[in-house]
């Protein structure tokens, strides 16, 4: 039954036969291993944020003219000294520095960390329902395979 609508149409995964079974479950994979991957990577920036709100608690008066380590790079640091500690330089993206106080930068990577935790937490939902269909299909298709190795599959014809 072909339609011509543009609206996708739902295929019950049980009228499929093995080798359309088998192409399914590999695209859900992928789809999984792609999820995961950007799941992984959405964690990462959290952690790096948290770091920037660590880092930024540390710039306080208390400190100041003390020699504190300057990082050049990630693994080259040079020896420095906190002059002005009401003020740090935050990374806004795309190469753009701003100059905040540090409760603006604070309230800047609290923002940045819950904007991500909201779509952990989407993610994480989208991960789960993916990983149900994958159960589904595992079941449909262990199904189907017993029913081809006892010969009791309805030939197609």
């Amino acid at each position: 039954m072909a339609s011509s609508s543009a609206a996708p149409q739902q295929i019950n995964v049980t009228d499929l036969d093995v080798p359309q079974l088998a192409d399914v479950r590999r695209q859900l994979e992928e789809e999984l291993t792609h999820l995961s991957n950007s799941y992984a990577q959405l964690r990462q920036a959290q952690a790096k944020f948290r770091a920037c709100m660590e880092n930024v608690s540390q710039v306080k008066p208390e400190n100041s003219d003390k020699t504190i380590l300057v990082p050049l790079t990630n693994s080259l640091y040079v020896p420095g000294k906190l002059k002005d500690t009401e003020h740090v330089i935050v990374d806004v993206g795309t190469g753009y520095y701003v100059k905040k106080t540090r409760a603006q930068a604070m309230k800047h990577y609290e923002a940045k960390v819950d904007y991500i935790r909201t779509n952990l937490e989407a993610l994480q939902e989208t991960i789960q329902k993916k990983q149900e269909n994958m159960n589904y299909l595992i079941n449909v298709l262990q199904m189907k395979l017993q029913q081809q190795a006892s010969g009791k599959e309805p030939k197609a014809g």
